[in-house]
């Protein structure tokens, strides 16, 4: 009985599910008092994540879910390895300082010296703090040198940021102005963002590939205003671009547009190696215009590690794994190579868009696809009768595995519901068609309800109650503007 608990409780021979611990709840208070064998451990861990939606079917997420078994081999032989300690491994340094002259070339950098200006980053959200960072740091350097205040700085962006933005904005204490996007105007218009800025301004941040919508600001324009503009104050009001996913689309499919550093003043750029840069998470790159633009400020050294160690970085550890995956992903491919993935992806996304249009009830938020992602909402006059939302939708095609995102778009738009579906490598165009099947099949269904979803009421009160305050509110603004003719009247008859 002895022997028989102790096999229980788990040794070599014990039976995965023959053990005590596959018939207790998982632990979630407290680490348990004993150890337990490796393939135990491992199945209940495995089992607990096996229920999730599968990764190739996640359409929400733009993080790389795929590459090849070279690429994961090579990085799981880097999973103990520290960025950060280039004194016993140098080369991982050199790979990442390869990687920034890659990637600074790659968007037509100015920069004559051998290595390039950048540093690499925990994903395309901790590369923006660092472009704002250095941005807020050399304005403030001016406004001491011109003996002006500079306590209130601030920075100009569409309202159709990244979260990482508002994080930016809250932790460094600098005004955040968004320029609303419009049904009309989707993405950001230039003339609003000049207005917008004045001396304490620290930067513009056009935006690459729109987190909400998939579109792409129009740097180019929005550099020409500058020009014009900064010519006129001599504010100096240089531009960071948030190029998480369109950095790595770009170059390789239209690189005669004009986004990057053959503009006079976009002085960084940051992007998400772990997005279309094609690697697993999380990786992120910012590069500058040139290593003027890089305050020294910002590079901390240590002599703790066994010799001088200068870091640009907001974190110290950091795995090496994801360098050494981007430099293999930029030997393996090729520029050519990444061309072909990213054309494909495009293919796919475009062939979505065109059928998704096609479905009555649906309407294209916008009719170009430019990087590998898209959104929709339900036609106006279809929702008016609809019995359902495209909350349902996602719920429906959850079922199915699939992954659609469904959400409302920022202020002045945040009562337009839309999906999104983000085309990443590894969605074919056969996966493709399966999305689309059972979109039609969900919708095929929801038109046959009797009675209108949990969703759809809920929607439906929202606006009931919104309709109720705004001819409340108009009511009142009728009574009072009545009043000062009751006054005169009154008046004339004293």
């Amino acid at each position: 009985m002895k022997e028989d608990k102790k096999l229980r409780s788990g040794v070599a021979q014990t039976p995965t599910y023959g053990s005590d611990v596959m018939i207790n709840s998982a632990p979630d208070e407290f680490i348990p008092q004993h150890p337990t064998t490796p393939d135990i451990a491992y199945q209940m861990v495995r089992d607990e994540t096996y229920p999730q939606t599968q990764p190739a079917l996640n359409l929400a997420t733009f993080v790389t879910t795929y590459m090849d078994e070279y690429a994961t081999k090579l990085m799981n032989d880097a999973i103990n390895v520290n960025f950060i300690d280039e004194t016993e491994y140098p080369r991982v340094a050199v790979m990442s300082a390869k990687c920034i002259n890659m990637l600074a070339n790659l968007w037509n950098t100015p920069q004559k010296d051998k290595w390039k200006t950048g540093a690499p980053a925990i994903g395309s959200s901790e590369a923006c703090m660092l472009g704002g960072v250095a941005a807020w740091i050399r304005w403030r350097k001016r406004r001491q040198a011109e003996g002006k205040p500079f306590d209130k700085p601030n920075f100009v962006i569409s309202s159709a940021f990244q979260v990482v933005w508002e994080k930016f904005a809250q932790l460094w204490q600098i005004e955040m102005r968004t320029v609303p996007i419009t049904l009309d105007k989707t993405t950001l218009d230039p003339e609003e963002a000049l207005k917008m800025c004045d001396e304490n301004t620290i930067c513009v941040v056009p935006i690459m590939g729109v987190t909400w919508t998939g579109l792409n600001d129009d740097v180019e324009a929005l550099d020409k205003a500058l020009e014009k503009f900064n010519k006129k104050t001599g504010f100096n009001i240089p531009i960071h671009i948030d190029a998480a996913s369109g950095g790595f689309i770009l170059p390789f499919l239209q690189p005669e547009l004009k986004w990057d550093f053959r503009l006079k003043w976009v002085l960084s750029i940051s992007v998400s190696g772990h997005k279309f840069g094609l690697v697993y998470p999380g990786l992120g790159w910012v590069i500058w215009r040139d290593k003027q633009y890089l305050p020294e400020e910002m590079n901390f050294s240590v002599n703790y590690l066994g010799a001088e160690v200068a870091q640009v970085g907001l974190n110290f550890s950091r795995p090496a794994a994801q360098i050494l995956g981007q430099y293999y992903q930029f030997i393996r491919l090729g520029f050519e190579g990444y061309k072909q993935i990213q054309f494909n992806s495009m293919e796919v996304t475009k062939y979505v868009h065109g059928e998704i249009a096609k479905i009555p009830c649906f309407k294209n938020y916008s009719p170009d696809v430019v990087n590998p992602l898209f959104v929709w909402h339900m036609d106006q006059e279809y929702q008016k009768k609809a019995k359902w939302t495209l909350y349902d939708l996602q719920d429906k095609l959850q079922q199915s595995g699939w992954m659609v995102p469904a959400y409302t778009l920022p202020a002045k738009l945040e009562d337009v519901i839309v999906m999104r579906v983000v085309a990443r490598q590894g969605f074919s165009r056969d996966m493709a068609d399966m999305l689309l099947s059972d979109i039609r099949n969900a919708v095929a269904e929801f038109e046959k309800l009797e009675y209108p979803t949990p969703t759809r009421i809920a929607i439906d009160k929202k606006e009931h109650v919104k309709e109720r305050i705004f001819n409340h509110g108009s009511h009142v603004t009728k009574k009072h503007a009545a009043a000062p003719k009751e006054e005169k009247k009154s008046k004339a008859k004293k």
